[in-house]
């Protein structure tokens, strides 16, 4: 029972963290190639690194939205599943 539990966690935290992944790298890239823009031209304005990152990362999301929502519903469906192994 507990070792159940125990891989229904790390299945949950896996799924956190590939979800989670395209949205990070993004705003990682982007966070990159600003930092070398600004290193470049000297020009070291707060938003000039924020608002960009903001857009890539929103643009991303909406992109990947219908892949993590099946991942999600998939994921919902296999814990669902598991309830009755659990009442045991």
């Amino acid at each position: 029972m507990q070792s159940e539990i125990i891989a229904l966690a790390v299945q949950t935290l896996k799924l956190a963290l590939i979800l989670s992944l395209p949205a990070l790298l993004v705003g990682m890239i982007v966070g990159l190639i600003i930092s070398i823009f600004q290193a470049t031209t000297q020009i070291n304005e707060m938003t000039l690194s924020f608002v960009p990152k903001i857009i890539a990362i929103a643009i991303v999301l909406i992109l990947t939205m219908p892949w993590m929502l099946n991942e999600i519903i998939d994921f919902t469906k296999y814990v669902f599943h598991l309830i009755p192994t659990f009442l045991r």
